[in-house]
């Protein structure tokens, strides 16, 4: 099964051509983060009409890469949701016309369920696994026993870890995109300087807080500004130690869940899984436990074609479809997915975040 994937859910365009033998062929992406950056933030209408601007250019470069044909693709995948309805119009538009105009199968995939098996774009990888799904607009934990069989065993109850990344990188008056501005300045700082409560990590269950977070870092920002204090190296040192209690945070959670579910496979998922400090906290939490932490390829953390073109041919060989009314799903929970295949398979997809 050869598939091209259509990536348009937010603010990068990508393309990406699977082949279910031979792996991945190609792929292509443009990110938007130039455009947005005067904004301090990503703009759903600009974002959707860059999106129509790079995608055709796109599918040409990946065909090109591939050495293929249009022509000798087997199926189409492009985001469904969840993102941004103008941006994910854009990619299921352009899919669902050439796949029409191939006669090819068309579908609609879960841009998290991309994220979650997106490791197995470059790792051999054997189900079940536990997987941390952590980005700007998520901080999920997973027990995954196949394609499909996704167990919700904890969720954020306020921001994402990403967006509490990006929030305190603004308090910092640190550049967009803010995360990877954080994470590099907490590389200059002192850890060890201020202490920041680390929101439910003794709680419990596995869901996640950090909303908390934020407003302490606030908090310590005006009593340093109060003493003239919020200098370069304070904001360098309050960078590390927010780095440090979310990470703490997310180490502590994630090896719980693998102790509650019996797993031995913690998978990283998602743009803060590229952070530096995470993983190597995670390497050294595992290492001589017989436990395994897989990351994806760092250019595999962030959105990507590669990732929605994997899950589509995955899947398309028992859901391959011929219907070219294009939908969109803007919200639409993991969860949701899950049952609609418990419901076509009778796979189990209860939640366990509060048992």
């Amino acid at each position: 099964m050869r598939v091209l994937g259509i990536e348009t859910s937010c603010d990068e365009t990508g393309i990406a051509l699977y082949d279910s033998e031979r792996g991945l062929l190609a792929h292509a992406l443009h990110s938007q983060i130039a455009l947005h950056a005067e904004y301090g933030g990503v703009v759903p209408e600009l974002a959707s009409r860059d999106h129509v601007r790079r995608i055709t250019p796109l599918i040409e470069e990946a065909i090109k890469k591939a050495d293929i044909r249009l022509a000798d693709i087997d199926g189409i995948a492009y985001t469904q949701g969840p993102g941004l309805a103008g941006a994910l119009l854009v990619g299921a538009s352009m899919a669902s016309a050439l796949a029409m105009a191939l006669d090819k199968p068309l579908l609609g995939v879960h841009h998290l369920e991309g994220h979650l098996l997106s490791a197995l774009l470059s790792e051999k990888l054997a189900f079940p696994f536990v997987a941390l799904l952590v980005s700007g607009g998520h901080t999920q934990l997973f027990s995954v026993r196949d394609v499909g069989e996704y167990q919700l065993l904890g969720d954020t109850l306020d921001d994402a870890a990403g967006e509490a990344f990006d929030k305190t990188a603004q308090l910092l008056g640190l550049s967009y995109p803010g995360g990877a501005a954080l994470a590099r300045l907490a590389q200059l700082g002192n850890r060890e300087r201020f202490h920041l409560p680390r929101p439910l990590i003794d709680a419990p269950h596995l869901d996640f807080s950090f909303s908390g977070l934020k407003t302490a870092v606030l908090v310590l920002i005006k009593q340093l500004e109060a003493k003239k204090q919020f200098d370069d190296q304070a904001r360098a040192d309050i960078a590390g130690a927010f780095e440090n209690a979310v990470v703490d945070v997310l180490v502590s959670k994630s090896l719980r869940a693998l102790k509650k579910t019996g797993h031995t496979q913690l998978v990283i998922a998602g743009g803060v899984g590229a952070n530096l400090t995470l993983r190597q906290r995670l390497n050294e939490r595992v290492a001589g436990t017989g436990m395994r932490v897989v990351f994806p390829d760092m250019q595999f953390c962030t959105d990507n074609g590669a990732m929605i073109a994997l899950v589509g041919a995955l899947r398309m060989a028992k859901q391959g479809q011929r219907d070219y009314a294009f939908t969109v799903r803007p919200r639409w929970p993991l969860t949701d997915l899950c049952r609609a295949d418990q419901e076509s398979e009778k796979q189990s997809c209860k939640s366990l975040s509060h048992n």
